[in-house]
């Protein structure tokens, strides 16, 4: 178990406030969360890969190719676009 002053130790740094009762309640509740790793640290994982996240996910990516199209697409593109200089669409700023 945690020792009141370690508790307030670490109210301290997370800036709160603890009433003396939160600080008994939260020494038995902290303590008991570090008596749990100490569970953790008998268990035997020789052997078993570290990982960074529990589902293995990776970007699907393409590489960005342009693809050819029609004069006759372009053209019809360009006068649908409600503002433009010559070839160029006129578009809102983003940043």
């Amino acid at each position: 178990m945690l020792s009141k002053q370690q508790v307030e130790h670490i109210a301290k740094l997370a800036r709160i406030q603890l009433s003396p009762e939160e600080i008994e309640k939260f020494q038995k509740d902290l303590g008991g969360v570090l008596e749990y790793f100490d569970v953790l640290k008998e268990v035997d994982v020789t052997g078993i890969d570290a990982m960074m996240h529990s589902v293995d996910l990776q970007n699907v990516t393409r590489e960005d190719i342009p693809q050819p199209c029609s004069e006759k697409i372009v053209e019809q593109l360009l006068e649908a676009f409600p503002e433009k200089t010559g070839r160029y669409l006129k578009v809102k700023s983003i940043l």
